[in-house]
């Protein structure tokens, strides 16, 4: 039995205290909408950088758990848009 492919996902993530850069491992048909519901309580992310709300790098990491309960903002980073 083959797995399906994962693709990762550059994401950019909001919480009340931090912004968080990194990719997540999606299936390649998966909607970010449909990922968030169906992760357990926590969302791995690989290739994260942590910043605070003034966009301070606080630290990188190679890998973080985010409990799910403390996303505010979600977005894939290809949709961000300077202002």
């Amino acid at each position: 039995m083959q797995e399906e492919p994962q693709d990762r996902t550059k994401v950019r993530i909001y919480t009340d205290q931090f912004i968080i850069v990194g990719e997540i491992a999606m299936f390649s048909d998966t909607r970010l909408t449909d990922y968030i519901i169906s992760a357990h309580d926590f969302i791995a992310i690989t290739h994260a950088q942590v910043c605070n709300l003034e966009d301070k790098v606080l630290f990188n990491a190679d890998f973080l758990n985010l409990q799910k309960d403390k996303v505010v903002i979600i977005v894939p980073e290809t949709m961000v848009k300077p202002v």
